[in-house]
């Protein structure tokens, strides 16, 4: 005699179904006897020591809490092609990164069938647009490491991209964390009328100037100050050099790039209720809780505005460069 079968006969099946192709959509591991499950995170480029510091980080046992069990599970090389500095790391990186069990894949396409989100870490900013790309047409939410691009028409040319495929992304330096940069942008002077920012500043021929390392001092000068900035004027000294520029509402800001002599980052914000160094550097770990913030909520913390103006900004500064130091609008 058959046995008839109930609604439970169908729903079982179907359930147990349905878990197996969510768990291809995260990775489960035992720690302790416990079952932890995460998001998957994949690496474009092992040409950059942030590779390293993010894959360290992110994947330490004692990590879950602050990164909420995202780790990075896959890393796809091949990031710079002609820049020496750049390339000559790749192999040792892989080693690297391979100690804390990430998978080395060979081809973009690849470590899209491996992973949940993407790290953008590539350090030549000329490739961001094209592996940008492919990463935006399988819909991954994806973080770009500075520079966002090594031109402002490449800058714009990947938001019209991430918005034509609906995917979230967003571009930062560390530095835009570092101690009390975030309070000052916050309000703990009300308003900013003025700042003052250095960094290192070197330089790769292939880059404009700022682009390269510059932009961190000048993503600090950025989200103190906002967007708004209408002109930059460039002044060149055998160590340093100093940008000034004035904002359509008239407030003043400066970074300066050190070039030789003591490397350093920080800054001073002139507020309306008081002045406030902005610094030191805290490492990478606080941009990386605002990494993780945005792949969970699909929220981006830095607007795409102000990150075009700061490649205007960068490069408006190379033109006065060409021109002798002319103040150049943005």
């Amino acid at each position: 005699m058959k046995k008839k079968l109930t609604r439970r006969d169908f729903i079982v099946p179907l359930a147990t179904a349905t878990l197996g192709f969510t768990s291809l959509k995260s990775f489960a591991g035992r720690r302790n006897n416990t079952v932890v499950v995460g998001k998957r995170i994949g690496i474009i480029g092992l040409d950059t020591s942030h590779s390293v510091a993010f894959t360290k980080s992110l994947n330490k046992e004692d990590a879950d809490a602050v990164f909420k069990n995202y780790k990075v599970v896959a890393a796809y090389p091949q990031g710079s092609l002609d820049i020496l500095s750049s390339t000559e790391r790749i192999p040792g990186y892989i080693e690297d990164v391979k100690k804390y069990g990430v998978e080395i894949v060979n081809s973009i396409a690849e470590l899209l069938t491996k992973v949940d989100v993407v790290m953008l870490e590539t350090n030549d900013g000329r490739r961001h647009l094209e592996q940008a790309l492919e990463v935006f047409k399988s819909g991954k939410t994806t973080f770009i490491d500075k520079p966002i691009a090594a031109s402002l028409k490449d800058a714009k040319a990947i938001f019209a991209a991430a918005e034509k495929y609906k995917v979230p992304v967003f571009s930062s330096s560390s530095l835009r964390y570092a101690s009390n940069v975030q309070e000052v942008k916050n309000g703990k002077l009300g308003r900013v009328n003025g700042a003052d920012t250095y960094s290192p500043m070197k330089f790769e021929k292939t880059h404009p100037d700022l682009f390269w390392y510059g932009i961190h001092g000048v993503e600090m000068l950025f989200t103190v100050m906002g967007t708004g900035c209408k002109s930059v004027r460039r002044t060149i000294g055998e160590d340093q050099e100093v940008f000034a520029a004035t904002w359509n509402d008239g407030r003043i800001g400066t970074f300066r790039g050190i070039k030789n002599g003591k490397q350093d980052y920080g800054g001073m914000a002139f507020g309306e209720n008081g002045i406030e160094h902005l610094g030191p550097y805290n490492g990478y770990d606080p941009l990386l809780v605002e990494v993780i913030n945005f792949f969970e909520t699909g929220i981006t913390p830095v607007d795409k505005n102000e990150t075009l103006e700061i490649c205007a900004f960068m490069e408006a500064a190379d033109e006065s460069k060409r021109k002798g130091g002319a103040e150049i609008m943005l």
